[in-house]
């Protein structure tokens, strides 16, 4: 025991430097993790949250018990199934690309262009859709459509147009980002597997399938489990400020977490807010696990842990 304690001893410069980023984790992570008890009690603001009476699982049956869970639940599931899609899909085209233009200058200019949208907040991204899609002087309304012969649409108040809408801003936001992961992990690629094929005749479509995919899919399989872990919850922003909050579009635009922040507005009730945020939570958790349970049994050394 004292061998132990005098070699931990020994390291106690390396503890202390760890030491604040421990203290910021536990702060951030751990101690709020104690709000959980929100999601089972009554929580008034006179007895506070330990004084507050115990509600079971109440706070969870508004989720379940209205008439718009199942409407969420789908648009939830469906539009992040989507969403993953394409950010895995385009952004390694996009990258494999990238990777084959020879001049240094104007990949780092088409990579900026698109990281660009990736710092614009939701507030800003919503008044560029506006601009587009306004039933007045949008730019759509007032010049594309015209030019081909069609009548002017009502964007904000048909909620068929939506489902395509939503992606297809999630993807011109998010593009940039994940296009910097797959290009990153090109460039430490060994050149030597491509000049063989090259020797050997292959073209850039079997050099991108042979080579390039085979190396990029563990981590295709890293970013995917990440996003699989939060497919129950949705960019707020992207649901809530892009469709403007339009009630005629609820049926194709209200996912979870805006159910829920609308719920919290009209009836204050924080207990079922904290409900909700522990169920989305739980069932990423266990999503993730699943996931990557399926993963190891395909193969082991693409899993994530």
């Amino acid at each position: 025991m004292l061998k132990k304690l005098k070699r931990y001893s020994s390291y106690w410069q390396l503890y202390v430097m760890v030491l604040p980023a421990a203290i910021i984790l536990l702060m951030n992570n751990y101690v709020p993790m104690f709000g959980l008890l929100i999601a089972f009690k009554n929580v008034n603001y006179t007895d506070g949250i330990f004084g507050s009476p115990w509600a079971g699982l109440s706070n969870f049956k508004f989720l379940f018990a209205t008439n718009d869970s199942w409407i969420i639940t789908r648009n939830t599931i469906l539009y992040n199934a989507v969403f993953i899609l394409l950010n895995i899909t385009i952004p390694v085209i996009l990258a494999i690309l990238l990777n084959e233009l020879r001049s240094k200058f104007l990949p780092k200019l088409y990579q900026s262009a698109m990281f660009f949208p990736f710092f614009l907040s939701m507030v800003v991204v919503s008044y560029l859709v506006f601009a587009f899609l306004s039933p007045e002087n949008g730019f759509m309304n007032s010049t594309v459509l015209p030019s081909m012969g069609i009548d002017p649409k009502d964007w904000y108040s048909d909620p068929k147009y939506w489902p395509f809408i939503l992606p297809l801003v999630n993807v011109w936001k998010n593009i940039g980002y994940y296009t910097i992961f797959f290009a990153a992990a090109m460039v430490g690629f060994n050149q030597e597997y491509y000049e063989a094929a090259v020797i050997d005749g292959a073209g850039k479509w079997q050099q991108a399938f042979r080579i390039t995919l085979p190396q990029l899919y563990p981590l295709i399989i890293v970013l995917t489990l990440l996003q699989i872990g939060r497919i129950f919850y949705a960019d707020f922003g992207l649901f809530y400020q892009v469709p403007l909050d339009a009630g005629a579009l609820y049926n194709t635009t209200n996912v979870i977490d805006t159910y829920v922040y609308r719920t919290f507005i009209k009836m204050g009730d924080t207990g079922m807010s904290s409900a909700a945020g522990l169920y989305q939570s739980v069932i990423g958790f266990v999503i993730v696990f699943a996931s990557n349970y399926i993963v190891r049994k395909t193969n082991k050394e693409n899993a994530l842990f």
